[in-house]
């Protein structure tokens, strides 16, 4: 279930009678052996035998662990521009609700349980059932299950094949009509918005450097630049 091939390569695997332990940058974890589907592992994450800092994740039946630190200027400043503009956005037109991460995501047709760096419901997704909630066992609500109408991922040095081809191919099966893509890895910065079709997701054409959002309705461009200490500053602007 667990394959060392499906994780990264900084990770080992030991496989055990009852559990598998992933040993990671900073400590390690136990898979227990009942972790066998998507329910079993959603009954899992949401137990307090996970560390409240790990990211696992459950993607078309192999469990991903990654305790790594996100890099300050390509991964968190971006995530948090992304995040910034699109909720003022989808306040300002009344669309629906943007959340960054930390909000567990399942979807049964894509067998995936994933926390993806920044989400967007529609407020009729929600109205006409497409999403629903899941209420915690000791209160609150700890995960969102259905078809979102939007999701982010941005690049980091680990998470390569995870982004660009293994959730590439799982949110489209999920439906969710726009799945926006970004690597800040390296300069100039690429941002991607891929439209949902029948055969697969199908990267939107640029017109003048701008991509059009059908779920926003919306034009955006992804700039970057330097702020004055020499560091990477970005900025999301919209047409």
């Amino acid at each position: 279930m667990t394959r060392p091939g499906m994780i990264e390569s900084r990770r080992a695997l030991v496989q055990g009678k009852s559990m598998s332990v992933v040993f990671t940058e900073v400590g390690e974890i136990e898979i227990p052996a009942r972790v066998i589907d998507l329910d079993t592992f959603r009954r899992w994450v949401h137990s307090l035998d996970v560390p409240e800092d790990a990211k696992v994740y459950w993607i078309g039946g192999e469990v991903w662990v990654d305790m790594s630190n996100e890099q300050i200027f390509t991964h968190v400043d971006v995530k948090t521009e992304f995040v910034r503009v699109l909720a003022n956005l989808a306040i300002k037109k009344n669309l629906g609700r943007v959340r960054a991460d930390g909000a567990l995501y399942s979807n049964e047709e894509a067998d995936i349980s994933v926390n993806p760096d920044a989400i967007f419901i529609l407020h009729a997704s929600r109205e006409e059932g497409r999403v629903k909630f899941i209420e915690g066992r000791k209160g609150g609500y700890v995960e969102i299950q259905g078809t979102l109408d939007m999701v982010l991922e941005v690049v980091s040095r680990r998470s390569v094949t995870k982004d660009t081809e293994l959730l590439l191919h799982a949110y489209w099966k999920a439906g969710i009509p726009e799945y926006w893509l970004v690597d800040a890895r390296k300069s100039p910065a690429r941002f991607d918005i891929f439209r949902h079709t029948r055969e697969g997701y199908v990267a939107t054409r640029r017109r003048d450097g701008w991509l059009k959002s059908l779920v926003f309705g919306k034009q955006f461009q992804f700039v970057e630049s330097k702020d004055r200490f020499g560091t990477p500053e970005y900025r999301l602007e919209v047409k």
